[in-house]
């Protein structure tokens, strides 16, 4: 076998001089999106956060908080209650704080812990003004339209109707 004929049998590697300089680009690129995105909390635009321990926390509270009131209907204005929502969404945390006992980190479950102490304080909070407002109503008391947004700490929430009215939405 001559020389020739064994040089084309064997692979031959072709390197590209200019990969280090790619790669160290690519990798520039990365520790800058990187960094952008620690600093704003909420990612890019459109990025959804990362899927951890909080976001699962912050997503249920965000719930229960929905269910008490924190957020009006977009279309009337008027301050949505669901307190059964409300009371699941607590619940769900409850039994993740039960069933991650001792297998969180201190910074972790001291945050389900205070999430947990402040929306079931609220959720009482809630709940006793939903009866009493309720209670005035079923006694055609005057002022039973009263601003139960203001009274749990939830500005801004408009009430449609007209006197009498109690601005809130009770789901089924």
């Amino acid at each position: 076998m001559s020389d020739q004929t064994r040089r084309s049998d064997t692979p031959s590697l072709h390197i590209d001089s200019d990969w280090k300089a790619q790669a160290q680009a690519e990798k520039e690129r990365l520790a800058e999106k990187e960094a952008a995105r620690a600093t704003s909390p909420q990612g890019g635009e459109g990025e959804m956060p990362p899927a951890d321990f909080r976001g699962l926390i912050m997503t249920l509270g965000s719930q229960a908080m929905m269910g008490l009131g924190a957020y009006g209907d977009p279309q009337t204005g008027r301050v949505v209650i669901d307190l059964v929502g409300a009371q699941f969404a607590i619940d769900l945390l409850g039994v993740l704080e039960e069933k991650t006992k001792g297998n969180l980190a201190a910074d972790e479950a001291a945050e389900l812990n205070e999430v947990l102490a402040q929306l079931r304080a609220r959720f009482v909070q809630v709940a006793k003004l939903v009866a009493a407002q309720m209670q005035r109503e079923m006694q055609g008391m005057p002022g039973a339209g009263g601003d139960i947004a203001g009274s749990i700490g939830f500005g801004g929430a408009a009430h449609a109707g007209g006197a009498g009215a109690s601005g809130l939405i009770m789901p089924d």
